[in-house]
């Protein structure tokens, strides 16, 4: 029954916004209190699991989203992020355009969280292909291959992370076979998937994105726009923050997470490292280097900053409806339903981690979520099997990517930025993910061959 009343709240939201066109936000709403009905949930309890979804989705994302557009809008209106663009279409030619920013966003999405690293590169993704004049997607697909891979396979990820001690693999072991299934993956998941892309939906790449979330985009000369050292330093404030976190956990700490009697040092390092408050920091930064430092006033300062804000209302909604019902699924059951489905098999258990983490993400949209389900049934499975622990944290972390649709924010991010329709998105993100997951397993299976 859980399954079945997935599938229809999965229908009646598609119809909803393809055949009614309905607002996404609202449609996702209507769809939580429908689904929640059908899998039987005390109604008294249903608008506190769709308060408490877009609570947890919305608690940490709205400061991360908040200030990172504030900070791109920033350095987008200062000049920088036309800087950035110039210079990296000048370095590496037009041909290999999707290499660089493929480079830029596996560089950035190491220390940062998808969405994170999604607000960030926007921007920047956007003047360089307006400046290069190709297709905004064509850009877009590297960039979400190269974010969504270190999401799903890379430490110091929430996902590969968490897996990682509920099955006891080694961080540095799965960071460092990680890498060798993450680079691949990024590659045909991105420029080659751009090309056969362009074949089967051409139509999405004649759209122009949805820039409202950047303002207009203005153009400048070379002298009145700001260095390409400084606007890179910008933009990438909050990365070195959270990577310089990263680094100390590693090396001094061991990977723990301080603890209550940690030294004031400790503390100082987690808190800089913190996504919120590195964003918080690293606005003030931009404030200067983009604003004050460039004699512009504060007034001037705070409208693109209010501006910025406005900009990703809708979006900050949509995000949270999503978090609405994936809330509803967790509660009502559907978790528990598809952990039941593979109690009694028998095949490897690496396929049967990626496979039990497709079907989760599947029916509950969440990556992170899904990982850690899937690893929580096939712990006991892969004590006795022999499977290197590092080895089934990235077959998880493959499937937790896999067939991403209506009930991921990731879905609605992608598509409200390039401004498709669902179908197009489904076609383009849904496919690119799906190709991430299968890549990723083949690559998993291969090593597991060579080191057994």
């Amino acid at each position: 029954m859980e399954l079945i009343a997935l599938l229809i709240g999965v229908i009646f939201l598609l119809v909803l916004i393809i055949r009614f066109k309905i607002n996404t936000f609202v449609s996702l709403i209507l769809t939580s209190v429908l689904t929640a009905m059908l899998l039987g949930m005390d109604l008294t309890k249903i608008a506190t699991t769709i308060e408490a979804g877009i609570g947890s989705q919305l608690g940490e994302l709205s400061l991360v989203f908040g200030f990172g557009a504030m900070l791109g809008r920033l350095v987008a209106d200062a000049g920088g992020a036309y800087m950035i663009a110039t210079t990296l279409i000048d370095k590496f030619g037009k041909k290999r355009l999707q290499l660089a920013i493929m480079l830029a966003s596996f560089i950035l999405g190491i220390a940062l969280f998808f969405e994170v690293g999604m607000v960030l590169l926007i921007p920047i993704v956007f003047a360089i292909a307006v400046e290069a004049q190709v297709p905004i997607l064509y850009l877009g697909i590297s960039m979400a291959a190269a974010l969504s891979v270190t999401h799903g396979f890379l430490p110091p990820h929430p996902a590969p992370v968490a897996i990682a001690q509920v099955l006891g693999a080694n961080d540095g072991k799965v960071l460092l076979f990680g890498l060798v299934v993450a680079i691949p993956a990024a590659i045909i998941a991105g420029p080659l998937f751009t090309k056969l892309a362009q074949k089967f939906a051409p139509k999405a790449f004649e759209q122009k994105g949805n820039l409202s979330s950047l303002g207009e985009v203005k153009t400048f000369k070379p002298s009145e726009a700001p260095s390409f050292g400084l606007s890179v330093l910008t933009s990438l404030f909050p990365v070195i923050l959270m990577a310089i976190t990263t680094i100390y956990k590693m090396t001094v700490d061991g990977g723990a997470t301080p603890t209550k009697n940690a030294s004031m040092l400790d503390q100082i390092v987690a808190l800089i490292g913190d996504p919120a408050i590195a964003m918080l920091i690293s606005l003030m930064v931009a404030m200067f280097t983009m604003g004050w430092g460039r004699k512009r006033k504060t007034a001037d300062i705070m409208a693109t900053l209010e501006n910025a804000v406005k900009s990703i209302a809708m979006l900050l909604l949509v995000i949270g409806g999503g978090g609405a019902f994936k809330q509803v699924l967790i509660d009502g059951g559907v978790g528990k339903e598809v952990a039941k489905l593979f109690i009694d098999s028998n095949m490897s258990p690496l396929i049967l981690g990626w496979l039990v983490a497709v079907v989760l993400r599947v029916a509950l949209g969440s990556a992170t979520v899904s990982a850690l389900t899937a690893a929580g049934i096939v712990a006991p499975l892969m004590a006795a099997s022999g499977v290197d622990p590092a080895l089934m944290v990235l077959a998880i972390g493959a499937g937790s990517l896999a067939a991403s649709h209506v009930n991921d924010a990731g879905f609605w991010m992608f598509r409200e930025y390039f401004d498709l329709t669902v179908k197009q998105t489904l076609s383009i993100w849904t496919v690119l993910e799906t190709v991430i997951s299968i890549v990723g397993i083949l690559i998993v299976l291969l090593l597991n061959m060579a080191f057994h």
